[in-house]
């Protein structure tokens, strides 16, 4: 079911409807209500412009983000993949021991 949220981004009240939690719609539109704030304060533009520039700023951390996520999950399977060739090279020891183990008790008893 859909959940209806009224957030106020920049003075003017906007009606949200996700089916994401209320309180994580009011934490977005806070966060775009700040992106904004910054963009208004910091250069002389309508709120028009600011919301190009914040949506441009939005866009950016978002491309960035999944850049590094990318990253990581490529991280992550070099890890994963060392980690498979370690645990092979730990069973094959393990086969050794046996052997060698075999071998010993062989000998021990003849």
């Amino acid at each position: 079911m859909a959940n209806r949220v009224v957030v106020t981004i920049c003075g003017e009240e906007y009606t949200f409807v996700a089916e994401e939690a209320p309180s994580y719609m009011q934490k977005v539109g806070a966060y775009v209500g700040d992106k904004m704030e910054e963009v208004l304060n910091s250069t002389r533009v309508g709120k028009t412009d600011a919301a190009v520039l914040t949506a441009a700023n939005i866009a950016d951390e978002l491309f960035k983000a999944q850049a590094t996520a990318e990253q990581l999950r490529r991280q992550i399977k070099g890890y994963l993949d060392e980690a498979g060739k370690a645990q092979s090279q730990v069973s094959e020891l393990k086969r050794q021991v046996v052997q060698l183990q075999q071998r010993l008790d062989n000998r021990g008893s003849k």
